[in-house]
């Protein structure tokens, strides 16, 4: 499929739509209970998970250019994860003068996201 087309757009649409969401009731779930954004740091190592997962394991059960694929990992693995709030999260913290959080969200964000990709990579590679 083409990768402009309609229902290619429309997929990662829909499942763009659908990976906001769900990031933004974890946010309102885990937010907000202590300096570490830690609603963000779950979004994004659960998206990395998934994006791993979709990767390396279900696009080789689909044709080149299925839509599935492509709205698992550009859309919903894309809604959901979010660098600019981590930036945002980061950057209120080092303002607020919190540099250890601030430090440590970054490590965990990072490293983390790594690790997680890793560690599915590993598995699924099995």
């Amino acid at each position: 499929m083409n990768a402009l087309s309609l229902p290619f757009l429309v997929g990662i649409f829909l499942g763009g739509g659908a990976g906001s969401v769900l990031r933004h009731l974890l946010g309102v779930w885990l937010n907000g209970r202590h300096l570490m954004p830690l609603g963000t740091l779950a979004a994004n190592l659960v998206a990395t998970g998934l994006l791993a997962m979709v990767t390396l394991k279900v696009a080789a059960r689909f044709p080149e250019g299925h839509v599935l694929p492509a709205a698992l990992a550009i859309g919903l693995c894309g809604g959901f994860s979010t660098f600019s709030t981590f930036s945002a999260d980061t950057h209120r913290l080092f303002a607020a003068g919190h540099w250890g959080w601030g430090t440590l969200n970054i490590a965990a964000s990072v490293l983390g996201c790594v690790l997680v990709f890793a560690l599915v990579a590993a598995t699924v590679r099995r």
